[in-house]
């Protein structure tokens, strides 16, 4: 949070110096300061400051490359004269232990085409999961852990 606020100073001196208090120059200066405060730190062997937006935007392209994967094969199984899907629902075993991840990967898991998160258990330890065509329920299993739950744990921890 030190380093979000002194980005923020860095780009309210930048619009200073510049002269132009307009937004697209101060986000511009923002831009700027990021850039400079991953340079130092990195020089430091401190933390890198934009690791956590890169983990959250892998995150997020990850979300829409699945998503496009659930659409069309989806729309496959619908289009196709036999329509030949197992529907069924599987416990999911959790790793994530947050109360905030578990609703992230639920949310996730429903937003994608073919899924629906149905229930958590109790002792959050298990997410029920139903899914359109459940012939292999361990390669979803897999598929969960493996990418959403695994991109969620990197991005905030």
């Amino acid at each position: 949070m030190i380093l979000f606020v002194f980005n923020l100073l860095l780009a309210i001196v930048w619009v200073a110096i510049t002269g132009s208090a307009s937004f697209v120059n101060l986000v511009f200066g923002f831009v700027l300061a990021a850039i400079a405060l991953a340079v130092v730190r990195s020089s430091y062997d401190g933390g890198l400051y934009l690791g956590r937006t890169r983990r959250l935007l892998a995150l997020l392209l990850l979300f829409l490359c699945e998503l496009a994967k659930s659409a069309w094969a989806v729309a496959v199984a619908v289009m196709s004269p036999k329509m030949d899907v197992k529907p069924g629902i599987f416990a999911f075993p959790l790793t994530v232990d947050r109360d905030f991840e578990i609703t992230l990967l639920a949310n996730l898991i429903t937003l994608t085409p073919g899924t629906l998160s149905v229930d958590v258990s109790d002792d959050r330890k298990t997410l029920y999961v139903h899914a359109l065509d459940c012939s292999d329920p361990e390669a979803i299993k897999r598929n969960i852990a493996d990418g959403f739950e695994r991109r969620i744990m990197e991005a905030f921890r």
